[in-house]
């Protein structure tokens, strides 16, 4: 229950502060694209403030989540955001659900769970050597900046999709640096994080993802960026919680076999729930 009620708080809390946030956004002027002066123009926006509250909260929960499980367990709990980013924007729109909805969220809480009880994710002890973390971080951090090279020369709708993936690749390396920070807290005490690298890296790849799916949330609708955000943060996340931590997963045949189709329900899941017309409300331009 440490890890379960945490990791489904911080996904309601950061559902419904994305939805709160996109809804100011797509107001904001074209010219803060990718510039943290669009923070700046955001911050005197009430709305776009409460969803910042709301997703601050969802992050102080996914770091009670993190420092009790298993990055590799978290990450699939936190994906379920989109349900209550759907259920928000549902109430907003008043539009059904309709089969694709119900079943978007039927395949998602679905995969969550045959990932979870499939893998059984369990925490290996050990961190892997300095030359597979850096060659980790390297991988997801460049792959982040080549998606972020790309949108410059795409259309809106694909532009908000390469920069939520790219945002997505780097929350999960987030929450994989977040729980990194939790073990040394827990052995050392807090201070000793001041004298680690490992902090300031959290607090860089947030603000650098916070950029990047804002200039995603102004650029198209909400459906545009956050199935692409959610399906790339679990996905990175989980590959560095394996590859970097050493997090373990059951790796029998049979249970491989259940995660990789609970990993493709999770994405698909999303992707439905992510195009849902109710997750695209309108709102005015004002540009």
């Amino acid at each position: 229950m440490t890890v379960f009620l945490p990791g489904i708080g911080a996904a309601c809390c950061l559902g419904v502060g994305f939805v709160l946030q996109q809804r100011q956004a797509r107001r904001a002027p074209l010219s803060g694209f990718l510039f943290f002066r669009l923070l700046l123009g955001l911050m005197r926006c009430p709305q776009w403030l409460a969803g910042i509250a709301a997703m601050i909260v969802g992050m102080v929960l996914s770091v009670i989540a993190l420092a009790n499980g298993e990055v590799s367990l978290v990450e699939p709990l936190t994906a379920t955001n989109l349900l209550f980013a759907m259920a928000l924007s549902r109430w907003l729109t008043g539009r059904p659900l309709g089969w694709s909805g119900w079943g978007g969220a039927l395949l998602l809480a679905l995969g969550v769970t045959g990932f979870i009880v499939a893998g059984q994710p369990s925490e290996g002890g050990h961190l892997a050597g300095s030359l597979r973390r850096w060659v980790l971080f390297g991988v997801v951090i460049g792959l982040a900046g080549l998606l972020v090279a790309l949108a410059r020369h795409l259309r809106p709708t694909l532009v908000a999709t390469v920069l939520a993936c790219a945002a997505g690749l780097l929350y999960g390396l987030q929450d994989t640096l977040t729980r990194i920070s939790s073990r040394l807290a827990g052995g050392q005490g807090i201070a000793v994080l001041f004298a680690h690298w490992q902090p300031y890296a959290v607090v860089c790849l947030g603000v650098t993802g916070l950029v990047l799916v804002q200039s995603a949330f102004e650029t198209a609708p909400l459906r545009s960026s956050l199935p692409a955000l959610t399906a790339a943060q679990p996905l990175a996340g989980i590959a560095c919680g394996v590859g970097i931590i050493g997090d373990r997963l059951r790796l029998t045949p049979g249970a491989l076999a259940v995660q990789a189709a609970a990993l493709v329900a999770i994405v698909i899941g999303i992707v439905l729930i992510g195009r849902h017309p109710c997750v695209t409300p309108k709102v005015a331009q004002g540009r």
